[in-house]
């Protein structure tokens, strides 16, 4: 099964075909800002590095959020658009599972439970609990470090993300102590690849996971000059 995989979700941009004997051709910067210029060169490198056709895509990934609000459209949208020319069948996880999934990877779980903690600014955390698999047990979920804190388990000793530290912070305040590691994590289209053939599963459409709602607000006049 030849896939491609995209994620533009969070601070970082990738790109990554998994060809259908498992090799991996992957492409990944980390950027606040230029995703949606810079998925599409991506897209075309892993895919003259691989030798597949864009015709012989089997599926077709995205991360779905928590993540900004334009990154996690673009990497959806142009999963979208390329299913519709390909006719390859789409599959999304959640930003924080893919992360997890790379956590793994590193050996910090130890076989024991582990926090994704991503910092959604204005005091807040996307925040997700995975067991020593990466098998996700709860979320992603907005929530205050305080809070997400006392959803930790017992067994928990370690956290993961950029929202980790505050979460380490919050749960010594309760006479936890867990370790902050990874705080440079980023989601992965690399991951994503993994996680979609692993599933098998597809989706007929993908929709993006936001959990909070939108800065930008319709001015007064344009509001109403639309009724």
């Amino acid at each position: 099964m030849n896939i491609l995989a995209l994620d533009t979700s969070m601070g970082a941009c990738s790109a990554t075909l998994l060809r259908h004997d498992g090799v991996l051709f992957a492409r990944q910067e980390r950027m606040t800002r230029g995703h949606a210029e810079a998925l599409m060169p991506m897209v075309a490198d892993v895919m003259s590095e691989s030798g597949v056709a864009l015709a012989a895509l089997d599926r077709i990934c995205a991360t779905t959020g928590p993540g900004s609000f334009t990154g996690v459209r673009i990497a959806i949208s142009a999963a979208r658009g390329l299913a519709l020319v390909t006719g390859a069948k789409l599959f999304g996880v959640d930003s924080l599972t893919a992360m997890a999934k790379q956590a793994l990877a590193t050996g910090i779980a130890g076989g024991a439970p582990f926090a994704v903690a991503v910092d959604a600014r204005r005091g807040m955390l996307y925040f997700g609990l995975y067991d020593g698999a990466a098998r996700k047990l709860d979320g992603p979920i907005l929530v205050a470090p305080d809070d997400a804190a006392n959803l930790l388990p017992g067994a928990l000793r370690t956290a993961v993300g950029s929202g980790a530290a505050t979460l380490a912070e919050a749960a010594a305040s309760r006479g936890a102590l867990i370790a902050a590691r990874l705080l440079d994590l980023e989601p992965s289209a690399t991951e994503l690849a993994e996680l979609a053939r692993e599933s098998g599963e597809t989706v007929p459409v993908l929709r993006p996971l936001y959990l909070r709602a939108p800065d930008a607000r319709p001015q007064a006049q344009a509001a109403l000059a639309g009724r």
